[in-house]
């Protein structure tokens, strides 16, 4: 699958500034093993996550990275846009997070955000929400996780 070019990274944006199926590319970041591992030790001790010897005789063949160091990775990508560091006031939560294929150490990910609805507020200093849908994407083109989840932004200020 291809996908256009790292977007430029935004600031000030509102929600004002948001239209269904926009979208935002992130640059890529490589996945190390030695997070692979501090992240699993810490968060998920399992022996695909913790281990790289007992990880060979897994279904996985080897050491995969938790799906919440994925999820952790999406984020950070994300946030480093700086698309909602003016405007974002938060999230409820998750909706919907699939982890397609492992992710392995040596991967280099990126992200497609993609506004997916916009909600406005129905009553005056009520929150305005946005729902982005997240694509991971790997080095080989491999969608290896996707979330969508909703986010609270600030109106533009007058």
């Amino acid at each position: 699958m291809s996908h256009p070019s790292p977007t430029t990274p935004e600031q000030d944006l509102y929600f004002e500034d948001f239209a269904p199926d926009q979208t935002f590319v992130t640059d890529s970041r490589s996945v190390d093993e030695a997070e692979v591992l501090a992240f699993g030790q810490r968060y998920a001790n399992l022996p695909y996550h913790t281990d790289p010897a007992a990880a060979r005789d897994t279904i996985y063949g080897g050491l995969i990275a938790p799906g919440y160091l994925t999820a952790a990775i999406t984020f950070g990508l994300f946030a480093d846009l700086g698309v909602l560091r003016a405007g974002g006031m938060g999230s409820p939560g998750v909706d919907k997070l699939r982890w397609q294929k492992p992710v392995r150490a040596g991967d280099s990910l990126h992200v497609v955000a993609t506004v997916a609805e916009l909600s406005p507020a129905s009553d005056a200093g009520g929150k305005d929400a946005i729902r982005m849908s997240y694509e991971t994407v790997n080095q080989a083109g491999e969608t290896v996780m996707t979330l969508t989840s909703l986010h609270f932004v600030k109106r533009r200020p007058v």
